[in-house]
Formats: structure tokens, C-alpha cells, sequence
């Protein structure tokens, strides 16, 4: 398996400098609170793996539960503060060491730190005096109650001249603009998570043989992941068949058959920055002649669509002309009827294409970010990462579909870089084309 070296961390100073441009956007008045992720019960006393919230972890640098995240622009005697774990020996014993508030000031570049257990104490004064607090209200009913409560507490002073609150507003608002443009050290991140699921994906087709289970290609996928301290971005898709069919199929145990199309959808997690890329290809290694028609009309549709990333285009455009490949495609094959005018604005394609052909992409694989400013479709700007993931998705019983294409799914995954002048396919080193694949394939 190749070997590649991994890129720096992300260092203590951006994360100190997102917190500030954070802090300018919001204003002196205001006060900004996040909590960290809350550890998940699987089964009993067993806990899911740790994530941390992506918003957290964005601006503190922190992977620690139960913190809380304050920033109070314009304070003197800190703006930057963290409420987390105190270090406990005996804890630590069983669930490894601890930041504690001294580690996080020295290691996050916090202005102060606080134990988590003085929190009820502490954060009510610091909520006095701002007028508008910043939060993610509805994420956790229990933390929003502590807020609502801190809150009151301060208005049951402004008799004695306390000055509480006056706005809540959506943290996101500000927020996740500065997400969606990445750094040059999270984008080194991006790229390294995109060669990591590559790298699973390429040797995902390479051990794949009729009579495999789908779980064991999973299986392949899952220990490159590891192999280099990377996790999967999301559950694996694994569908074989008409498996693939299913969207967002999860089952992952059925059996592979000669004859049929696997369709893997599956990233990489590394550092907490996700890449996203799906292949379609054939099992015994050979397209059929139905299989690679389809397969070449998606790669087409990909191609209309990646020329249209750069900057200053809709974000929608690439969408639009993925629908516009898809669709002549469709009715040349003999899959629609009618126009090609009429197929698009009655949008009977999406009969065999039902999505979008993209998202952002970044800490979450499906990231923050609007789409729509202004009521019109977001333009594309140097620093967005997008994914761009045509399709076509003919189950099987489809009516009025000849039956040698019922059963057939395919979907071709990219993510790509907007850059000055054009993008970046972060993902390149996957194998693509019907060619290419085959290739790759008879290779292994």
C-alpha cells in the first residue's frame, strides 16, 4: 500500500485568529457561547466514538467533552475563554490524560480558563452587560435550559442595574461564512483526507471479486482509513446491484454477483476534515455494453458540470448542466420521451436523477454554508470546496423502461477546490472513466 506523509496540524494560531474574526463580526455587545459535543451512549455503559461538534472544534481546537465556549469581545480581562474539565488523575486513569483550564490556556491559546464545574458560578457575569448573546439554539434542549437559566438570573438583577440581554441570534449566521472559505492548512487537511479515500477506493476495486460480501469490501475501505489515522466521513455506501439504486443504502450485506455494478460512496475523516468520492464499477472488472453507456453519460454529465466551477459562476450551474447531459442522454438511450425542453422544465428526469449534483465540503461532509444570498444562487469564490456527484438510478420494475437497464445505479464523486481561476480536483488520483477503471481493475 503507498505510503505518503501527513500534513502539519492546524496550528494554535489560526484557531486563535478565527476566534477574533469571529469576535469582529459579532461586536463588543455581544457575548458568544458554544458548548462541546456531548459523549453519545451506544448500548448500556458503552459510549459511540467521540466527535467533536464541528463549530467547536473550529474555534477552540479543543477535542475534549463536556467545554463550553466563551468569547466576550472587548473585555479586559479576556475575551477568549474556555469552561473545561479540571485534570483528575483517577479519571484519567481509565480514559486518558486531560487538557485541564492551565493546559488549554498554554496549548489552545486561551485568554483564561475555568473548571466546567464553575461554570453556573461564572457565566452569568459574563452574560451581564452584553445585549446580544450568540448560541445554536435547538442543538441541545439541555444546554439551551442552562442558557435560558443563566439568562434569567441576570434579569432578576436589572432592578439593581444589571444590564441583561436584549437579542439572541443564530451563531451560524456569522459563523459558518468563515467556514466555508478554507485556509491553506485545512485545505493541505482536505487534500490529504481526499489521497486517503482514494487510496480506499482504488484498492476497493483492485480485491474485488464475484462472491465477495459488500461488508468486506467496506471492510477494505475501512482499514485504509485507519491504516492512515483517518476515519470514515460518513457510513459507507456498498451497493451492488441494484443496491446501488438506494441512495443512501446502508445494509452493506449483500452478496456480489458477476454481471453487476458495485457503487461505493465513501470518504475519509482526517484531523476532523472530510473528503467524499464515489465510484461505480464493475464487479468482474468488465462493464456491459448497457453498463458503460450509462456509466459514460454520468461521466459526461460530471465533465458538463465540473466546467462550470470557477469563480463568479451560481453555484447552481454546475447542477444545471448536469441535468442538461443527463437528460439528452436519457432520451437518446430511450429512457424518456418528448422534448428536450420539455424533459428539463417539467423535470421528468428526475424519474432516474433525484439530487442536486453537489454540497460544500469541510469539517462536515455535507458543510456549513448557504446556498442562496440575497434570495439569489450563491457565486462560487476562490477557497470554497464543493463536491460534484451526477447520477442515474434505474430500479428495478422501473414501467416503461426496457429491462436490460432496470437494476442499474451509477454515481461518479468528486471534490473539487474553486481557485483563482478555475478549481482544483482534490480527488483526481481515483480512477474515473470506464477505461480507466478497467484498467485499474485488471491491474490488481
Amino acid at each position: 500500500m503507498a505510503a505518503f506523509s501527513a500534513p502539519v496540524p492546524i496550528a494554535r494560531a489560526e484557531f486563535v485568529r478565527r476566534r477574533r474574526q469571529l469576535m469582529k463580526l459579532a461586536g463588543e455587545d455581544a457575548i458568544l457561547i458554544l458548548p462541546a459535543a456531548t459523549e453519545r451512549i451506544r448500548n448500556r455503559d458503552s459510549h459511540y466514538p467521540y466527535r467533536q461538534d464541528s463549530d467547536f472544534w473550529y474555534l477552540s481546537g479543543c477535542n475534549e467533552p463536556e467545554a463550553v465556549l466563551v468569547l466576550v469581545p472587548g473585555r479586559k480581562h479576556g475575551e477568549m475563554l474556555l469552561f473545561c474539565r479540571e485534570r483528575d488523575a483517577e479519571r484519567e486513569a481509565w480514559d486518558g490524560p486531560r487538557l485541564g483550564p492551565e493546559g488549554a490556556v498554554d496549548a489552545l491559546g486561551f485568554d483564561d480558563a475555568y473548571a466546567i464545574s464553575d461554570i453556573d458560578d461564572i457565566l452569568p457575569g459574563l452574560i451581564e452587560g452584553r445585549r446580544r448573546v450568540f448560541y445554536h439554539f435547538g442543538r441541545e434542549v439541555e444546554f439551551d435550559l442552562k442558557l435560558i437559566g443563566w439568562v434569567n438570573r441576570v434579569r432578576a438583577l436589572v432592578k439593581q442595574g444589571a444590564e441583561s440581554p436584549h437579542e439572541f441570534q443564530e451563531l451560524g449566521h456569522l459563523l459558518h461564512d468563515l467556514r466555508l472559505f478554507k485556509s491553506k492548512s485545512e485545505l493541505r487537511l482536505m487534500q490529504h483526507s481526499a489521497a486517503i479515500a482514494s487510496l480506499a477506493h482504488r484498492r476497493a476495486m483492485q480485491v474485488c471479486k464475484p462472491g465477495m460480501f459488500e461488508f468486506e469490501i467496506e471492510a477494505e475501505l475501512q482499514y485504509v482509513f485507519r491504516k492512515h489515522a483517518a476515519v470514515a466521513s460518513y457510513e459507507p455506501i456498498v451497493g451492488g446491484g441494484a443496491n446501488a439504486c438506494v441512495l443512501h443504502y446502508r445494509n452493506n450485506d449483500a452478496r456480489l454477483s458477476a454481471g453487476d455494478l458495485l457503487l461505493i460512496d465513501a470518504g475519509a475523516e482526517y484531523q476532523g476534515y472530510a473528503s467524499d468520492i464515489t465510484r461505480t464499477f464493475p464487479i468482474n472488472g468488465v462493464y456491459s455494453r448497457e453498463q458503460r453507456a450509462l456509466h459514460d453519460l454520468v461521466e459526461a454529465a460530471q465533465q458538463a458540470a465540473m466546467a462550470q466551477v470557477f469563480p463568479g459562476n451560481a453555484w447552481i450551474a454546475p447542477h444545471d448542466a448536469a441535468v442538461q447531459v443527463l437528460t439528452e442522454g436519457m432520451l437518446r438511450l430511450g429512457l424518456l420521451k418528448g422534448s428536450l425542453q420539455d424533459a428539463v422544465s417539467k423535470e421528468s428526469y428526475r424519474r432516474f436523477y433525484m439530487h442536486k449534483t453537489g454540497h460544500w465540503l469541510g469539517l462536515d461532509v455535507h458543510d456549513v454554508g448557504d446556498y442562496r444570498v440575497g434570495g439569489e444562487h450563491r457565486l462560487l469564490e476562490p477557497g470554497m470546496v464543493l463536491t460534484i456527484e451526477p447520477g442515474i438510478y434505474i430500479a428495478p420494475g422501473s414501467k416503461g423502461v426496457a429491462q436490460k437497464w432496470q437494476g442499474i445505479g451509477i454515481r461518479i464523486e468528486d471534490d473539487l477546490l474553486v481557485t483563482e481561476h478555475g478549481h482544483k480536483v482534490l480527488s483526481a488520483d481515483t480512477p474515473r472513466s470506464a477505461d480507466d477503471i478497467e484498467a485499474w481493475m485488471s491491474a490488481g
